[in-house]
């Protein structure tokens, strides 16, 4: 069965096709127009769209297709043992269902790197726990910029990662919060590892490109891996399996 994965953050519109498990295609567009034209073109059963941006009844009107609306309503094939259930972000949720996706068993810690960074824990047991938030890549190089009256806004650029010891302004912008990032995301990861030996890790999101350097025996790069959590949410809900 083709099903068709929309997922629509705050600047870019990701998508990607499946046939069952597998994608066939991933692609990605900034405008309504864009998607609209895009899946006139393609053959699928059933869509999910999940949205930080849009409401349902804006897609509605501006789609012309027939989709599922990911809410925090919506079933998911884990336990959401969260303390405020309702507040939890439906991308939270499909980044440990894409993370049981691609690991059927074990502990599982998912680190989404996208306008925030989100750690998120899914026991063995298929409950999920919660997890920590904090500034994103982006968010760290604008706070520094607009909370200051001199501070340049700075951004990275994988062509020229930062050393630890810069010996400029700009570049010992990018060295503050990419090895931020960095020492954030390996001491967390080895507080989670003491407590749950058998861990697996799986960073994600747009910025995950920046912190290959990561991978390990334990620890994977899947940069889309909440296109996964996302189709598998919706096999869930058409097919109850």
């Amino acid at each position: 069965m083709r099903q068709f994965i929309v997922d629509i953050g705050n600047t870019r519109i990701k998508t990607a096709i499946f046939d069952g498990e597998e994608m066939l295609a991933m692609s990605s567009f900034e405008s309504l127009a864009e998607l609209k034209s895009y899946a006139s073109e393609q053959e699928f059963e059933a869509c999910l769209i999940s949205s930080v941006k849009y409401a349902e009844e804006d897609l509605k009107v501006a789609l012309g297709f027939d989709f599922l609306y990911l809410t925090r309503e919506m079933a998911i094939p884990i336990s959401n043992k969260y303390g405020t259930p309702d507040t939890l972000g439906v991308d939270r949720k499909a980044a440990v269902v894409g993370a049981r996706v691609k690991f059927p068993e074990g502990n599982l810690l998912a680190i989404d790197l996208g306008s925030c960074i989100t750690y998120d824990f899914l026991n063995a047991a298929d409950e999920y726990l919660g997890g920590a938030i904090s500034p994103g890549l982006a968010m760290r190089f604008k706070a520094m910029h607009q909370q200051t009256a001199r501070l340049p806004l700075e951004v990275l650029n994988e062509q020229e990662m930062p050393h630890l010891l810069e010996n400029s302004t700009r570049s010992g912008l990018r060295s503050g919060v990419y090895h931020g990032i960095l020492f954030e995301m390996e001491g967390f990861i080895a507080a989670y590892k003491q407590q749950h030996q058998d861990l697996k890790v799986i960073i994600c999101g747009g910025d995950s490109k920046f912190f290959e350097t990561l991978t390990k025996d334990y620890i994977f790069v899947i940069p889309n891996l909440v296109l996964f959590g996302l189709n598998r949410i919706l096999t869930y809900n058409v097919h109850k399996k």
